[in-house]
Order: C-alpha cells, then sequence, then structure tokens
C-alpha cells in the first residue's frame, strides 16, 4: 500500500528570498498534524533550505517525539563531495542537526552523471555501507536523475541499494529529458521499493492551466492535486511518495487525498493524456523550484522564483500587461537581482536535477518581460 510522507524541501518561509528564514512555528503545527494522522515519515537532506530543514527535524520532530514513533530519511550530498576528508563531518553533523542516533532510511543522494565526482571517484557507497554496518542506518538506498540505461548500470554495480527516489509524475512519464517510466522500470527490474520525489513537479501540476482543469473537473469533479496523487496508487512498487507541501492547508490536502482516493481508472487514464498535452504546450520551464541552482549563482538571482513568473505569465497566455507582468517588474524595482543579471558562468547547469539550460532560459525571461514597454 502506498503511503505518503512529509518532505520538507519547501518549508514555509518568512522570506522567500533566504531559504533559511524558516518559520518553524508554522513547521510544528504541519508536524502536528501529520502525527495526528498517522503520517510518522519525514524526509530531509543536507542541502534543503541549507541545513535548517534537518534542524526542522530536530525542533518539530525529534525534540517532540518518542524515537519509536516517526521515521526519518535523510541523504548525503554527492554533489558537494570534493575529497575523502569531507565524508565522515558530513554524516556527522547530519546526526548533530537532526538530533538522531541514527537514520530510519538514508539515501546517496542524486546519483548520476553530473554528481559522479562525488560518487565514483569518491566511494561515498562503501562509506554509506560503513555507516549501515555501524548502525547509524537502518536503510540504505539512492536518490536518482539519472537516466535509465545510467541508472541500471549504477544498480548493477551496487546490489546493495534496499531501495530507490525517483522522480515520477505524470507530466513526466514519457518525457525525454526525466523518462519517469523507464526508471520506474529499471526499479522495478531491480526489484526495489520506489520512494517518489516531485509528484505535483514542484506545484506545476497543482496549477495546470484552466483548459486542462476543466477537463478534470468535468470528469469527476476532483482538483489537479488529487489527479496527480492518484496517478501513483496504481504503480506496483511504489511504496512512499513524498509530499513537498510548502503550507498546513497543503499537506492537510495531501494526507486527505491518501486517506480516500483510489487509482486513475481507464476513462481518467485517457483524461491524463490529454492534460500532459495541454500543459507541455502551455508551460514555459519544467522547473521543480528544488532550489539546487541557489547556491552556485554568483549573482543571486532567485532562478526558481523568475522561472515561476515565466511559467504562469505564460499559462495565462496574453501578450499585454499581466499581472504576473507587473509582479515582475516590482520585484525588479526592489532591488532583486533578475534574468538580464545572468552572466552565463553556467555553475547552475550541472546542478540542476531538471536538466535545464537555465542561462538560456533566463534569456527568454528576460526577453519576455525587460521590455521597454515595461520601463527597462
Amino acid at each position: 500500500m502506498t503511503r505518503i510522507a512529509f518532505g520538507m524541501m519547501r518549508l514555509p518561509l518568512f522570506d522567500e528570498e533566504d531559504q533559511t528564514s524558516v518559520d518553524f512555528k508554522h513547521v510544528d503545527r504541519m508536524v502536528e498534524l501529520c502525527m495526528e494522522k498517522g503520517v510518522n515519515f519525514f524526509d530531509s537532506a543536507y542541502p534543503y533550505h541549507f541545513g535548517e530543514s534537518e534542524k526542522a527535524i530536530k525542533r518539530a520532530v525529534v525534540e517532540r517525539y518518542p524515537r519509536d514513533s516517526y521515521i526519518v530519511s535523510d541523504k548525503f550530498p554527492t554533489m558537494i563531495i570534493q575529497e575523502e576528508s569531507q565524508l565522515q563531518p558530513i554524516f556527522d553533523e547530519q546526526l548533530e542537526r537532526t538530533g538522531l542516533d541514527y537514520f530510519d532510511y538514508y539515501m546517496v543522494h542524486n546519483v548520476s552523471e553530473f554528481s559522479q565526482h562525488g560518487w565514483k571517484d569518491i566511494d561515498s557507497f562503501s562509506f554509506c555501507k560503513r555507516m549501515k554496518d555501524e548502525g547509524k542506518i537502518k536503510k540504505l538506498g539512492l536518490s536518482s536523475h539519472a537516466q535509465p540505461k545510467e541508472l541500471d548500470e549504477i544498480l548493477n554495480d551496487h546490489p546493495e541499494m534496499e531501495f530507490i527516489l525517483l522522480q515520477l509524475n505524470y507530466l513526466d512519464w514519457e518525457n525525454e529529458s526525466i523518462q519517469s517510466k523507464g526508471v520506474y522500470e529499471v526499479a522495478r527490474k531491480h526489484n526495489l521499493p520506489i520512494f517518489v520525489m516531485e509528484p505535483l513537479k514542484g506545484g506545476i501540476l497543482a496549477n495546470v492551466p484552466p483548459e486542462a482543469e476543466k477537463l478534470m473537473r468535468d470528469c469527476n469533479g476532483q482538483s489537479p492535486v488529487v489527479w496527480a496523487l492518484r496517478y501513483f496508487m496504481g504503480l506496483e512498487g511504489v511504496e512512499v511518495v513524498l509530499s513537498g507541501a510548502s503550507t498546513y492547508e497543503q499537506l492537510e490536502e495531501n494526507i486527505g487525498i491518501f486517506e480516500t482516493a483510489e487509482p486513475l481508472n481507464d476513462e481518467e487514464m485517457e483524461v491524463i493524456k490529454q492534460v500532459v498535452e495541454i500543459i507541455n504546450n502551455n508551460i514555459a520551464v519544467d522547473c521543480t523550484k528544488c532550489n539546487y541552482c541557489l547556491d552556485y549563482c554568483p549573482t543571486d538571482i532567485n532562478i526558481p522564483k523568475l522561472f515561476e513568473f515565466y511559467n504562469s505569465d505564460n499559462i495565462i497566455g496574453v501578450e499585454d500587461w499581466t499581472p504576473v507582468g507587473n509582479a515582475y517588474i516590482n520585484y525588479a524595482r526592489t532591488g532583486h537581482p533578475i534574468a538580464s543579471d545572468c552572466i552565463e558562468c553556467e555553475a547552475c547547469v550541472n546542478e540542476c536535477p531538471q536538466h535545464l539550460p537555465i542561462p538560456d532560459l533566463l534569456q527568454d525571461v528576460a526577453k519576455h518581460f525587460e521590455t521597454p514597454n515595461n520601463g527597462f
């Protein structure tokens, strides 16, 4: 049976421009809701909110509930590993941040070609296996944004993996860059329990174009969020779906869906195909707002924020002035770095799990919003 977990990747913030400004009291309420509803699985990672997510685990979960009442998963940050001497200190730091003696589930994080130095040149797998042997990890797995062929090779090389975290959602199922269906089939081939990240693709599937939402509502009266989360209920091998909710209300909705929903039927799957086509015709950038790029931009551009502006304006589909365009102007006038501030250093590109050509896309954003008519 598929269960839902609280993925603490996009926590509520006091300041959207400061990923460390976590509203911990709001997080406390979200965790309380989870525990009341029997959702006792919490997921974090070393880079989430620049470490504040792991601290939130300690404050909202570990310091408030008995150890046997909850499950925590965390991830080893291969993306930042430059030398072997970093391995133990980073792992120890994660234990300290979370206040834990061991992790229930632990992953070698983002295992793909972009992070090879941190897991292949430096053997993070062996290190994590040693931590498991020492009792500091109960179940060892990996998360990956690799392509199917590459993922199959990785799993052949590491049969010790006990589960896998993959990006799966109906929009990425046939996407040539993400290939959700392909990596799902690889995981099934290796008989690994599957955890799901980005079920709503960073909120994109919660805010589909009006035409797509109408199709969904006319079919069964349900919201796009319900459709997106029901998609996994018919997939064999999927054990955990991470809800990356940013508010109490979003989390409450997600939990409620898992309490009552059923897998999509054949008629609904046909509607999904139409919805995918509509979204692909309207969306400009497949950004999931994972924020991995933020730490690498020398000009401090909030890249996910600018892509959110761009996607929202494209979904509206109006050439003239829009509220979104006005919001972009106000964002620029209040001193925030904008798309034209990109120096095309490409430091962000290798960090993007979606394989986006970020500098090129920022040029598109600049051309779209930063026009003479808008005062630029």
